[in-house]
């Protein structure tokens, strides 16, 4: 990584905030597959190619309400159009939100490298950046349209080890306000091995329903008598249950694990490609963490990158936290 392509204030509406069991903000996945259509179109431009992609979250705006003004929320859905018949049509649930969101994506290449043959490097870099500006236009993040793009910029990154950190240290301030998500798998790990210890029957996502339910425990008032057993009646103060650890935690989805053999092109009917094989998946769960862009200090740690390993298709981010 020699240098890194920045595209800051991304306003997307309509983007998909459902991301299998969870919602409130698109899958990783979503701006890993938008980062490699930009990588095959600058392939095809220039040969060049981009790596992998952090989010930094700016705004973000669930299309969703409460329709006794609390307790649970309510997608705000559209109305289909009526069918033939006149009746309603059927439809899915569908949620949506606005975002305004910066990426951070590694360029697997050095300004150097570009090439329009406009005898200038200036020149040759706004070119490109004018191409990648038009190209992201046209491209959807999570299903959203794009409407403005506050900015595109290509910076080098030096070799120097002091002057790289600074370089890379100035681009997440000039990425404030924001908060980025980063992976704490290890933390949903940790979580897991100390329930089992407790009870050895407990499994997986009950560990990581400690990060994404909202839990209240009850206490028995003092008016309960000495040795009674509570009921419904019983009078109790009910407090909220903190998370396992701190730090704003979310439950993510992290990729796919596969469910079926690996099928030959076009032995599945009704694929979106019948080019390339087919197999069957699931969504896999994680924790994550949003952070200020101003507390990271190594650059390798803020990217997410695609990992496939025999039946799992991830999305891995090397993130460790800053020693105490």
């Amino acid at each position: 990584m020699t240098s890194l392509l920045i595209l800051k204030r991304m306003q997307v509406q309509n983007a998909n905030a459902i991301a299998g069991l969870t919602w409130g903000f698109p899958g990783i996945s979503n701006f890993l597959g938008f980062t490699h259509a930009l990588s095959r179109f600058v392939t095809q431009k220039q040969g060049v190619s981009l790596g992998g992609c952090a989010v930094i979250c700016h705004h973000h705006q669930v299309q969703a309400y409460q329709p006794a003004g609390y307790g649970e929320y309510v997608f705000a859905l559209t109305r289909n159009p009526l069918t033939k018949e006149g009746s309603t049509a059927p439809f899915n649930e569908e949620g949506r939100m606005h975002m305004e969101v910066s990426l951070v994506i590694e360029c697997n290449f050095s300004l150097e490298d570009i090439d329009f043959d406009t005898g200038s490097d200036a020149e040759d870099k706004a070119l490109l950046i004018q191409q990648i500006t038009q190209k992201a236009l046209t491209q959807r993040v999570a299903g959203g349209m794009i409407q403005h793009i506050e900015g595109v910029a290509l910076v080098a990154l030096p070799e120097v080890t002091e002057e790289r950190d600074k370089a890379f240290r100035k681009a997440m301030l000039s990425l404030l306000p924001g908060f980025m998500l980063v992976d704490r798998s290890e933390l949903l790990a940790d979580h897991f091995a100390a329930l089992k210890q407790q009870r050895p029957e407990v499994e997986l996502i009950d560990a990581w329903l400690d990060f994404a339910a909202i839990k209240y425990r009850a206490h028995t008032a003092a008016e309960a008598k000495e040795g009674e057993t509570p009921d419904e009646g019983t009078p109790a103060d009910w407090s909220r249950v903190e998370k396992p650890a701190g730090g704003w935690l979310v439950p993510i989805t992290t990729g796919y694990k596969a469910i079926s053999p690996l099928y030959e092109p076009g032995e599945v009917a009704n694929t979106r490609d019948a080019s390339v094989p087919f197999r069957f998946v699931e969504s896999v769960y994680s924790v994550g963490q949003w952070i200020s862009p101003h507390r990271l200090r190594d650059i390798n740690s803020i990217f997410w990158r695609y990992h496939q390993e025999n039946d799992w298709y991830l999305c891995k981010n090397s993130y460790q936290p800053e020693p105490v």
